[in-house]
């Protein structure tokens, strides 16, 4: 032992141990540089996964639900009192040491189980939502159908903002300006009242006192409440209740949707409302009243301002609408301002002042008599220049004189190359009708007849107005048209300048006054129908018969004899003196039956027809458009009964177009034909055009 503490200590003694490096402190800068790198390394965001974000919550809830735990627990021993802080009771400890059986592990097992499933419910619903709040999968009949599923709670009618509880009712300028659907007596009333409060607040604010006129302008201004109707009531009453002056350009926009009137040009002059805006003349109002004309037609009140102003007209507009009385009046109007010609040789010498060409010599001899009869307060003098009769003799009447010339297009070129007639100062020009002297072949005639008048009293191109000068006038055109094909248009953009478009209902389309009703028939039971079709008419009305050739015409005449009818035919085989004396005939009610071709579906205008048989369907749709035209005129009803064949499969295209266009009923068994259902030529190009892209 001693030895050991010799070694151990010595006379030198212990060993020195290397003594401990003493830790420094660190410095300020670097406790600033370590907390800053880790606040920089806590900022940074660090990636977790799925699996690691799932553990991350399940420990946050399970320290969650040990607070819980740990909170119910106190809260139930503060409840239980002092008696159970001493600690837990014996047989608590006892259980404790026990061991667990096998029925109380499982149970144990399977509360932890049970919890730990609804802690996962919780986490998910968390994030997921709960059902009720899931979008609820519509059915594909209720995915276009808006549902209500809010909840009480979402009522959105009150705003929780006390500063939008009381809202501020606008004042609409002190009664300038009203609330659609309130009376407005009883805003005029309102307003006044706010009115007067205003003014008052004002006066109180400003210190100025309310003298005895305030006062009364105040209580006067409360109970006037009509101060303004008047003028309120000369607004919205209808237009036929104001005078011209007072329509404003609403009131002419429903006058011409009332009327069907449209117009394309510029400048337009406002329409006619009655004979007593057109100022016309004592002669020819004296005229407008013999003739029985109460109001103007649409195509009237449209024209006759246009015509008075010298303006080139384009009118389009349906058949038996009053178009003759349209252009006949200006034209009447524009010769009273020329030179007298009757007694003035010189004058009379230059040709007439005006010039109504017309496609056939019925429509020419209707307008001839139309004319005169406007005329018959005047002296002027109307020529008839027609196929038929004797040129020689018209070119006797051409030479004595007259102010207007109703002609054919084609013996009117007669009469200049013959040199009977001269249009020197013709510089009023009617085109009637102008689609049909196309189709019938008369355009070089026409633009013969246009060309023979002076070419230097054409309105200059290019100018929007033009001013008439005293010692000249302007040439005046009118051209009217069911339909305007390219061969019209091209005509109009030669000899018009500028003109208006005067567009009345539909172009092409049947008066709605026309009631058309289509028979499917065979070509041997056309005579049997016809029959059935006119025993249901009594024996004063008028029929007109339609047949395409004149062999048919015949023999439908002999039918209609042989079964008491008293029958007249009109067709291009008879002499003029024939077809005039069937006119007349049919009109004066000597015969009560008119049996025609295409001759009669223009320009006849006979009152009270009844009934129109289309005895042959014709060719094309203007056709029919003008041959059940001839009924339904002048405000009377008429019927149109169309006889049609499969024969007649070239219209059924477009006759089925037209019916539908005029809500006339379809036939089922036109309906349903091949031919019905595509335009002629149509199914051909195609299949030449897939020939073609095979080759």
């Amino acid at each position: 032992m001693e030895r050991g503490e010799e070694d151990e200590g010595g006379p030198s003694g212990p060993h020195p141990r290397p003594a401990a490096a003493k830790a420094e402190p660190l410095s300020l800068e670097e406790l600033l540089r370590k907390k800053e790198a880790e606040r920089a390394a806590q900022a940074r965001p660090v990636f977790m996964s799925k699996k690691a974000r799932e553990e991350a919550a399940l420990a946050r809830r399970a320290e969650e639900a040990a607070a819980a735990r740990a909170r119910n627990a106190a809260v139930r021993a503060a409840l239980a009192g002092p008696a159970h802080d001493d600690g837990p009771r014996p047989e608590d400890r006892e259980r404790e040491r026990r061991p667990l059986s096998n029925k109380e592990r499982e149970g144990q097992a399977h509360k932890e189980e049970r919890e730990r499933e609804r802690e996962l419910e919780l986490i998910k619903q968390q994030y997921l939502g709960t059902n009720k709040q899931k979008k609820k999968v519509l059915k594909a009949t209720e995915r276009f159908k808006f549902v209500f599923d809010w909840d009480a709670k979402e009522d959105t009618s009150r705003d929780l903002n006390p500063l939008y509880q009381n809202l501020h009712e606008a004042n609409l300028l002190f009664g300038r300006g009203f609330r659609a659907g309130i009376d407005r007596r009883e805003q005029k009333k309102a307003a006044a009242g706010q009115e007067a409060e205003l003014l008052r607040s004002l006066r109180s604010r400003t210190g100025a006192r309310e003298s005895v006129a305030d006062r009364e302008r105040d209580e006067t201004r409360a109970a006037d409440a009509d101060r303004y109707e008047g003028r309120d009531m000369a607004v919205d009453s209808h237009w036929s209740e104001k005078s011209r002056e007072e329509m404003t350009e609403r009131d002419w926009r429903i006058f011409r949707e009332d009327f069907s009137i449209g117009y394309k040009g510029t400048n337009v002059p406002m329409p006619l409302r009655n004979w007593e805006e057109a100022n016309f003349p004592e002669p020819l109002r004296k005229a407008v009243e013999r003739a029985g004309y109460a109001k103007p037609s649409p195509i009237q009140m449209a024209a006759i301002p246009l015509g008075m102003q010298q303006r080139d007209v384009i009118g389009i507009a349906e058949t038996g609408s009053g178009k003759t009385a349209a252009f006949v009046l200006p034209m009447l109007q524009y010769i009273m301002r020329q030179p007298k010609m009757l007694g003035n040789p010189e004058v009379e010498a230059e040709g007439p002042y005006a010039v109504v060409l017309a496609p056939t010599r019925e429509l020419a001899q209707q307008i001839e008599e139309e004319t005169r009869s406007l005329a018959h307060f005047t002296d002027f003098r109307v020529v008839s220049v027609v196929g038929g009769q004797s040129i020689e003799e018209q070119g006797f009447a051409l030479r004595k004189g007259c102010e207007i010339v109703v002609a054919t297009p084609g013996r009117l070129v007669d009469c200049i190359q013959r040199a009977y007639a001269v249009l020197n100062q013709c510089n009023y020009v009617v085109l009637d009708e102008a689609d049909r002297m196309i189709d019938l072949g008369f355009e070089p005639q026409v633009m013969g007849v246009l060309d023979a008048m002076p070419s230097t009293n054409l309105k200059p191109e290019g100018e929007e107005e033009v001013v008439l000068e005293a010692d000249r006038v302007y040439r005046t055109t009118y051209m009217f048209s069911a339909t305007m094909p390219l061969a019209v248009e091209r005509l109009a953009r030669r000899y018009l300048r500028r003109p208006t478009v005067v567009n009345i209902g539909t172009a092409g389309k049947a008066t709605d006054l026309v009631t058309q009703r289509v028979v499917m028939v065979k070509e041997n039971e056309k005579p049997h129908t016809l029959e059935q079709e006119l025993e249901v008419l009594s024996d004063d009305q008028r029929i007109i018969v339609f047949v395409n050739t004149k062999r048919q015409c015949d023999a439908v005449a002999r039918q209609l004899d042989g079964l008491e009818y008293r029958c007249t035919l009109l067709h291009g085989g008879k002499t003029q003196d024939q077809r005039e004396e069937s006119i007349k005939g049919f009109r004066e009610d000597k015969y009560n039956v008119l049996v025609a071709t295409d001759v009669a579906g223009r320009g006849i205008d006979v009152p009270n027809v009844a009934l129109v048989v289309n005895y042959d369907m014709p060719n094309n749709i203007e056709a029919y458009t003008h041959r059940i035209g001839r009924t339904g005129r002048a405000g009377r009803k008429g019927i149109a009964v169309t006889f049609l064949t499969l024969s007649d499969t070239e219209v059924f295209y477009d006759f089925k177009k037209f019916l539908e266009d005029n809500n006339a009923p379809v036939p089922a068994a036109l309906a349903s034909h091949e031919a019905a259902k595509a335009k002629p030529g149509a199914v051909d190009t195609r299949r030449s055009a897939v020939q073609y892209a095979k080759k």
